[in-house]
């Protein structure tokens, strides 16, 4: 298979060369963290001039290197390689949250030594550049804030976006969505033979590593719950929903017992394992973020997929979740938005009736709203798709993704119509 291109990512890594931090690449698990920095970024290095022993390799996931767990192993190994100052080297540590904690031998009693103290050392050479690799967001960026004091730059790594699933592909783009839009992004996918083993290893992912991933790093004893609370947000990406009201749908309808405060803290494990982002609803108009309820996306929608055994194949949810994930490949910080229209009701009574505008996309000073459409066949649907948009009282950009067209236009109230595929294939678009 050829080189899959990751330029965002590689691009990101060279902007933060020799600047003094430590770079720290993010990501879901086999989501090509390790490929992007022992591939892609190594051989451009090699073809920049860079000497192949100068770059130093350790992964922690691998018995070979299972002796550098230990952080004062690991601090004395690579200090004794760059003693030699008039070169340059630069350090790649993969998967770094299974670096152990240590006693100190100088003081038994106190604070343990962790893998956070060896790199703040080790950026402290002049002639080592260093980089890991990391797929646990409590350890690689809440932490990193107070740890590294600021001495870091991070590098968030995500399943493969459509365009950049395409460039491998290639193809008729309407066969290679379908097939995106039901295994997903995952690098390893694309090297599987068939559907039989796609599915399967999209499978295993889930019971082999991301749910004995969780399980042993929190050390939960509930396992069956979380494995309920996994297929409510697989199996209902993109609606609205709470702990409170996932709680209640565990104890009524599995006769499993479990407070809302558990669903909470489980729910905060599976973002912390990158599986699941939660969006928040905004108010356009007050400018101000709901307590509850929230939607829920998952990282990869063939992850999501097999999780519910490749069920629920309803197109206007999955296609709601790769627009997320492609706006926050993007960049973006993306929320729900909430207007509010005067309707009248049954009793002929004037109500404020909220309405939906799946998506408040902002950077920085720039904004855009954005509604995921499957298809607009009806004057009905056309006008209950174009209503949220008159009522948010601004003039940013407006448009609507949509697949049942391929060319885009304008309508005469200047909002975009555009072709799912081709937004997803143009980055210029948002």
């Amino acid at each position: 298979m050829k080189e899959i291109k990751r330029d965002q990512y590689l691009n990101q890594l060279l902007s933060y060369q020799w600047d003094g931090q430590i770079k720290v690449i993010t990501g879901i698990r086999r989501c090509g963290k390790s490929y992007l920095l022992g591939r892609i970024y190594k051989n451009y290095l090699l073809q920049d001039g860079v000497k192949e022993s100068n770059i130093i390799s350790i992964q922690l996931d691998l018995i070979k290197d299972i002796r550098f767990r230990n952080p004062l192993e690991l601090s004395s190994f690579i200090s004794k390689i760059i003693e030699k100052r008039d070169e340059k080297y630069y350090l790649f540590i993969d998967e770094i949250q299974m670096s152990d904690e240590v006693p100190n031998p100088y003081s038994p009693e106190g604070k343990n030594i962790t893998f956070y103290d060896v790199l703040n050392e080790l950026r402290e050479a002049e002639n080592l550049d260093v980089y890991v690799t990391g797929s646990n967001s409590k350890m690689l960026s809440s932490d990193i804030l107070t740890e590294f004091r600021g001495r870091s730059d991070e590098i968030h790594v995500h399943p493969l976006s459509f365009g950049e699933y395409y460039s491998v592909v290639k193809g008729d783009k309407e066969d290679a969505f379908d097939q995106y839009a039901f295994y997903g992004g995952m690098p390893f996918v694309i090297t599987r033979p068939d559907d039989a083993s796609k599915m399967k290893y999209l499978e295993s992912l889930f019971s082999e590593t991301y749910l004995k991933d969780i399980i042993e790093r929190n050390k939960l004893m509930r396992e069956e719950a979380l494995e309920n609370i996994l297929d409510l947000l697989a199996s209902s990406i993109g609606s609205l929903t709470n702990p409170k009201r996932i709680a209640d749908t565990i104890n009524s309808k599995k006769n499993i017992k479990i407070s809302q405060n558990t669903v909470t803290s489980y729910i905060h494990f599976l973002e912390d394992a990158f599986l699941f982002s939660e969006a928040k609803r905004y108010d356009v108009r007050v400018k101000s973020y709901f307590d509850y309820p929230y939607k829920y996306y998952c990282e990869d929608i063939g992850l999501r997929n097999a999780r519910i055994g490749f069920r629920q194949q309803e197109m206007t949810h999955i296609m709601e979740n790769i627009i997320y994930n492609e706006l926050i490949i993007r960049g973006f910080s993306v929320d729900v938005g909430v207007v509010y229209a005067r309707e009248q009701n049954e009793n002929n009574n004037s109500v404020r009736v909220p309405r939906e505008i799946d998506f408040v996309v902002n950077a920085g000073g720039k904004k855009i709203y954005i509604q995921s459409a499957f298809a607009l066949g009806t004057d009905e649907k056309i006008t209950q798709e174009l209503r949220p948009f008159s009522l948010t009282g601004d003039s940013f950009p407006k448009i609507i993704v949509r697949k049942d067209i391929r060319k885009r236009w304008y309508d005469d109230n200047g909002i975009l119509n555009i072709g799912l595929i081709e937004f997803l294939l143009d980055p210029t678009v948002v």
